[in-house]
């Protein structure tokens, strides 16, 4: 009921400032009636439009934000969704948005994977942008003056090496040390029943994995940034001053699809959920689409056997410069793959014994990828994808059961 009156309330919002209506400004009807509305009820609220439970944790103070284009409150309409950004919605309520911290692929999210991203300013608020990508992964005490308290607003996708919770890592820290309060806005996990995969070892910490965690964790953000403070993982065991807001009417086992692209290249849900399986490919000679249409949905090689299925990548969105750019790839088109459950090996386990050169095959990323030197010994060494799973088992139990202290869903 809460979710419900807010929207209502809201409405003069939009009416003034107009609506994304599935990625396009549009002008809203003035004439709309409750009737034109779904029933909100029964959907899945995400912690941004669970306004009501944080609303006086920023008003009257200095807000930061970090987010991008997937911090959205989305209110479901007869004739389309409204998806308007909840940095336009917080300037509209009153709440003094001070500076917006971008995570890799940028405010708005159109960046290569791994692109530089200049510190700016947003053109529609005017507010200034802080880039959380490259030399500058942590915010430095200069670029937090003046903030009273910090909100968190990004759509991760469950996997270890999707870096949006390494930047909430680096938040998380960075607010401990500065005295600053974190509300995380929660959303689900769309890979959220799903907990496999090898235990990351410390010795290959990196920004694509910082945590003895498995390649998918199982949990939403905002259990995940419970546990960081938890497990007291940030640097000298210090813990953040930490308000997560819950999603309501959502449990883990609720199939969450996406109202935008979470990064350039995962464009739909197949993309989703194939992405932890199809990841290990970017520690190897094999492309996974970037620089075609289905991205992390196809996966192939110039160096792989001829097979039926062919792709050629050229420049596009989120690939100025893909893998095999121009070049033509044979491999595997996924794109209409049953919705996986776990981990796959079978394609990296398939496309290393068709390859021309297995010597060349791995690249130095891929154990950071897979967060052990372990998994590509095991494959180069032909044990059985059986044999590998079983190794993970061990690791995989003390995780789930670490795990269960966090958890804020069913």
């Amino acid at each position: 009921m809460k979710y419900y009156l807010f929207c209502l309330g809201i409405l003069g919002v939009l009416i003034c400032c107009g609506v994304k209506n599935k990625g396009e400004y549009t002008h809203l009807n003035t004439n709309l009636t409750d009737s034109h509305f779904e029933n909100k009820l029964e959907r899945i609220i995400t912690g941004s439009e669970n306004y009501e439970a944080y609303v006086n944790l920023l008003l009257g103070k200095k807000v930061g934000i970090v987010t991008n284009q997937t911090g959205i409150i989305t209110y479901p309409y007869s004739k389309g969704d409204l998806v308007y950004s909840t940095v336009d919605v917080f300037i509209e309520k009153g709440i003094i948005v001070q500076k917006i911290y971008a995570p890799e692929h940028g405010f708005r999210g159109t960046a290569d994977a791994g692109e530089l991203i200049k510190d700016g300013k947003d053109s529609k608020t005017g507010l200034p942008i802080i880039s959380l990508y490259g030399d500058n992964k942590k915010p430095k005490p200069e670029q937090l003056t003046g903030i009273e308290v910090m909100v968190f607003d990004l759509q991760d996708v469950g996997a270890r090496f999707y870096t949006y919770i390494s930047s909430l890592h680096y938040v998380m820290e960075a607010c401990a040390e500065n005295n600053i309060p974190l509300i995380v806005l929660d959303r689900p996990n769309p890979n959220g029943n799903i907990v496999d995969g090898p235990i990351l070892e410390k010795e290959f910490t990196s920004f694509v994995g910082m945590h003895p965690i498995p390649v998918l964790h199982g949990m939403t953000i905002g259990e995940y940034a419970n546990m960081i403070n938890g497990e007291k993982w940030l640097k000298n065991g210090i813990r953040c001053q930490l308000t997560v807001i819950p999603c309501l009417n959502y449990n883990r086992s609720m199939k969450y699809s996406l109202p935008v692209k979470p990064s350039p290249n995962l464009p739909n849900d197949q993309s989703i959920n194939l992405y932890a399986s199809l990841c290990f490919f970017e520690g190897t000679n094999v492309s996974v689409g970037r620089g075609t249409e289905k991205q992390f949905q196809i996966y192939g090689s110039p160096f792989l056997s001829k097979t039926d299925f062919s792709f050629t990548p050229q420049p596009n969105l989120g690939a100025k410069d893909p893998m095999h750019n121009g070049k033509l790839c044979y491999g595997e088109d996924l794109s209409t793959q049953e919705k996986v459950n776990r981990l796959e090996l079978k394609w990296l386990l398939k496309a290393y014994e068709s390859t021309a050169d297995k010597k060349v095959f791995f690249n130095s990323f891929f154990v950071k990828l897979a967060g052990t030197k372990k998994l590509q010994e095991q494959i180069e060494n032909g044990v059985s994808e059986s044999e590998i799973r079983k190794s993970w088992e061990k690791g995989l139990l003390t995780f789930k059961d670490m795990r269960k202290k966090y958890l804020i869903y069913p």
